[in-house]
């Protein structure tokens, strides 16, 4: 992997939805007083296979007599893309038309013509592979159900994910700065990154309905720096949600919070009555429902949970882990799924699990993260304080 911190490099979900006049914009902004190079790289899959752009009569994969192709735009107003980033305002435009199994041969070639201390805006999703740029971002339209296969491959690499209504884009081009060659978005989230437009629509449910019975005591009453559990983990999810839930029945318990708190509709029935309780309360698409004995919630991967279930159109989206399997509580429900789990418990059914037969649902892994921890018990609790204690 190749890293360049003078790049911004535009992806896009699917074609058609904003990628080029994202780019444009960008250097609108940024290339007055400074030398920016535009770049545009097609990725072609076999020089003699099917054209993967463009159609018949295209001539991107007939030209192409070596592994890539390097060439310079030098007319600014023709409508092609290249042209466009020119009159946009970059200093030159390239063009990289490169064998997918070549890409990293390709790159070097490129950085190797610009020089490695240049600024550049760079469109493509699947230079993302072999080049780390200083900002990637990724562009899809509002309504957008699948994303194509070149876009699902790097989703995950986007460090922010840019709405656009054909008009506009969910951005404001005042977060992103290009400084001593260096690309970076300002903004909300953890160590100075910026969460999505996404969160501030959703809705953050925590569930605080539980009995206790192993822990012995109210887990969300827990101590934690001298305040409640469940307020230091409410803080967390404040100012990036739209809308905090409570779910419990004990609404005065909560009171201090200054949150609302949805009781559930039958009492008795389980977190799955709570989840639905709070759903049906939500106003939101989104809602990341979060157990009141999770004292840690990495908003990132949050962010990567929600961007996931809405742009794959999955009811319920949540992480595995190797030790303690699926997440329920912990993950992404989409209102879609209020359905699947009425139906559950009109049924006399509380299990969770029962409603993910009846609904799509997608899974996204952990790995080895270690932040993700229940305090079911006195002897969980007692060693995240002390962890807690040691880290202070």
């Amino acid at each position: 992997m190749i890293k360049v911190d003078g790049m911004l490099m535009v992806g896009s979900a699917g074609a058609n939805v904003g990628k080029t006049e994202l780019a444009c914009a960008l250097l609108r902004k940024f290339a007055g007083g400074r030398d920016i190079v535009g770049i545009k790289v097609t990725t072609i899959k076999e020089k003699d296979g099917q054209c993967p752009r463009g159609g018949e009569g295209c001539g991107v994969c007939s030209s192409l007599d070596a592994n890539f192709l390097i060439t310079a735009e030098t007319d600014a107003s023709s409508d092609k893309d290249t042209s466009r980033l020119l009159s946009a305002g970059a200093s030159r435009v390239l063009w990289l038309r490169v064998l997918k199994d070549h890409l990293a041969e390709g790159a070097e070639a490129l950085l190797t013509v610009i020089g490695s201390n240049m600024d550049s805006i760079c469109e493509s999703n699947s230079f993302r592979h072999v080049v780390e740029p200083g900002l990637f971002l990724m562009v899809e339209s509002r309504g957008l159900k699948t994303w194509k296969n070149s876009a699902q491959q790097v989703r995950d690499y986007a460090d922010r994910i840019v709405v656009s209504d054909g008009s506009g884009f969910d951005l404001d081009f005042d977060q992103i700065e290009l400084s001593n060659g260096e690309w970076r978005l300002r903004g909300q989230g953890a160590g100075g990154d910026m969460l999505s437009t996404l969160l501030e629509q959703a809705t953050a449910i925590i569930l605080a309905g539980g009995t206790s019975d192993r822990m012995g005591a109210d887990k969300s009453m827990l101590p934690v720096g001298g305040r409640p559990l469940i307020e230091h983990i409410a803080e967390q999810l404040s100012g990036h949600f739209g809308r905090i839930l409570v779910s419990a029945n004990d609404v005065e318990k909560f009171d201090f919070l200054g949150l609302e708190v949805i009781p559930d509709k039958v009492s008795g029935q389980g977190p799955l009555m709570g989840i639905a309780s709070a759903l049906e309360s939500s106003a939101s698409d989104i809602n990341f429902v979060v157990a009141c004995d999770i004292p840690h919630v990495d908003l990132a991967f949050v962010e990567k949970m929600a961007r996931d279930a809405a742009t794959t159109g999955a009811d319920i989206m949540m992480p595995i882990t190797k030790r303690e399997g699926h997440e329920p509580l912990f993950a992404v429900y989409r209102k879609s799924a209020l359905k699947a789990i009425n139906k559950v418990l009109s049924s006399g059914r509380r299990k969770i699990s029962d409603a993910f037969a009846l609904c799509r649902v997608n899974y996204i892994e952990l790995g080895d993260a270690r932040w993700l921890v229940n305090l079911n018990t006195a002897a969980d609790y007692e060693e995240f304080q002390n962890k807690r204690s040691d880290q202070v």
